[in-house]
């Protein structure tokens, strides 16, 4: 175990930062949780709760919420950086304009960048200078915020160039209601937790349209297909898409009412328009801005990845959802097996 008394800060008080706030927290670590929203602040501290992301929840006395990020940054080693991916580099520059000593950044959110088509670690690594960063960790996994704050089990994954890093921060968060596994695989993990949104998002269509269960099984098995084909082409290992940061998020993802995407996804099969729906949830949906990113992926590596196609003309270029389903199983013939044997040559095991 970690430590006793490591402060630890923990950027973004949304419902995932706040669950990971509480595993920290249990652990024994002294936890700053930065929010730009002072109201929200003063709820953490006078209240020890965060009603709008976690209702019924009752924080631990060790999570002290912060509105300045320099008070917030001042003498840690540890930062967790849990907002959208499409707030990072703002974040990361204001830390940067702070920090002065490096620190180590473990990011959880899961997304891709549209148009520079950057993994987050490399987003972190591009803004942050060298000499105020020592490692970038990533942590994703099956794991909603609602059932970890509720300490329920949960087992995810921690990445790392660095395997010291990795076990870091294994050990920052281990205990018996959260489990943590290490895996050197950072584009694996960091790719299986963003394009699952994308199928997420798709399995909620197919739940929306009323397509039963049969259609989201052959939905979550090809689109496993398609992660891991692009994912290897850009470097994954192929076994990394088996575990908990493939088919393990996938799974939670498209099955559970807890899932944003999913909801959203659900919420476009029964007829809303993109616009409404993002009106609607209130919260971000990693997987929107994810299915432009991944189009571009596969037309980058030269990579099939039909449902994402479908989804991209569904949410970009206003198609019919129930259309995009029956031009999907209308594609002409194939073998499964393909799918297998060209992932597998993609990638050497001898290694």
């Amino acid at each position: 175990m970690q430590e006793e008394s490591k402060i630890v800060t923990v950027i973004g008080a949304g419902s995932w930062g706040t669950a990971l706030a509480i595993v920290l927290a249990d652990n024994a670590s002294n936890v700053r949780l930065w929010s730009h929203n002072e109201d929200q602040v003063k709820e953490i501290n006078q209240f020890h709760t965060n009603k709008k992301y976690l209702p019924d929840i009752r924080l631990p006395e060790l999570i002290v919420g912060y509105a300045s990020l320099s008070d917030a940054l001042m003498g840690v080693e540890h930062v967790i950086l849990a907002v959208p991916t499409k707030a990072i580099r703002e974040v990361l520059g204001n830390i940067r304009a702070i920090q002065k000593a490096p620190i180590t950044i473990t990011h959880v959110s899961k997304g891709i960048e549209p148009d520079t088509l950057l993994r987050i670690s490399e987003i972190i690594a591009e803004e942050m200078p060298k000499e105020l960063l020592k490692n970038v960790v990533v942590l994703s996994g099956p794991s909603h915020a609602e059932e970890v704050s509720l300490r329920h089990p949960t087992t995810v994954t921690v990445s790392s160039e660095s395997m010291e890093a990795a076990e870091q921060i294994q050990d920052l968060f281990i205990n018996q209601n959260f489990r943590v596994y290490t895996n050197s695989d950072v584009i694996g993990v960091e790719i299986g937790g963003a394009l699952k949104n994308i199928i997420a998002l798709a399995a909620g269509i197919t739940d929306g349209l009323g397509y039963g269960d049969n259609a989201k099984a052959a939905l979550m098995t090809r689109g496993l297909a398609e992660i891991a084909r692009l994912g290897t082409k850009m470097g994954a290992n192929p076994l990394t898409f088996s575990g908990l940061t493939g088919i393990g998020d996938l799974i939670v993802t498209c099955t559970s009412v807890h899932s944003r995407n999913w909801k959203a996804g659900n919420l476009l099969g029964k007829g809303k328009t993109l616009d409404e729906v993002l009106d609607n949830m209130g919260m971000v949906v990693e997987g929107v801005r994810t299915t432009k990113a991944a189009y571009q992926l596969a037309q980058k590596y030269d990579v099939q990845m039909p449902i994402t196609f479908a989804l991209y003309n569904v949410l970009f270029n206003g198609k019919n959802p129930k259309d995009a389903v029956d031009v999907l199983m209308a594609r002409g013939r194939t073998h499964e097996m393909e799918d297998l044997v060209n992932v597998l040559e993609e990638k050497s095991f001898e290694e």
